[in-house]
């Protein structure tokens, strides 16, 4: 995966009805470690990675790349979306294309915050990107994510077997209507 191209990066910070997305800061790095090492957070992932070896290698700033805001609730870091280009995706349908990622610690699990967050970096993306089709892939067992991608607009491509369970691939085609930033808090999805 790669970073998106030519987009100005940090972008301002995107608000919502009840989250911030920013570029991530100093403050974060102990959140990014806590999701990278959550097993609950990994179920569909492969699983969590070893905390100390977090520790060792995770920046002073982790992820400062176009494309990786921080959710942030209250002035407190709750998850991360990703919107990378996927230039080496294992399926040839995604290659090349922007993909969607997320990652929420539990407690912040069926609020409606990921459903948020993604509807408000898809907006920026369709703002800093016009034009760009979205992929997502998640394993079909992860009901909430499923339920998410639906909703978000995005349809089915293809399914396949990767890392042990059935993959499932989806797309959002730029023709999908998105909300624009100011717009995300109309979205009241309880997933994950």
């Amino acid at each position: 995966m790669t970073d998106l191209g030519p987009v100005a990066w940090p972008p301002a910070p995107i608000r919502t009805a009840r989250l911030v997305l920013r570029a991530p800061e100093a403050r974060d790095r102990a959140t990014f470690i806590d999701l990278l090492a959550s097993p609950e957070v990994h179920t569909y992932l492969g699983g969590p990675r070893q905390r100390d070896e977090l520790e060792r290698e995770t920046p002073g700033v982790p992820e400062q790349w176009p494309g990786s805001f921080v959710a942030d609730l209250d002035g407190t870091m709750i998850g991360q979306i990703l919107l990378r280009r996927a230039t080496e995706h294992r399926r040839p349908a995604a290659a090349g294309k922007v993909d969607l990622g997320y990652l929420f610690l539990p407690r912040a699990w069926g609020s409606g915050y990921a459903a948020e967050a993604c509807a408000a970096a898809l907006g920026w993306l369709a703002g800093a990107l016009p034009g760009e089709p979205v992929v997502l892939t998640t394993q079909t067992a992860n009901v909430g994510s499923m339920r998410l991608a639906a909703k978000l607009g995005f349809t089915e491509v293809e399914r396949f077997e990767a890392w042990g369970a059935e993959q499932w691939l989806g797309m959002r085609s730029p023709a999908t209507p998105s909300a624009a930033p100011e717009q995300a808090a109309d979205y009241s999805l309880g997933c994950k």
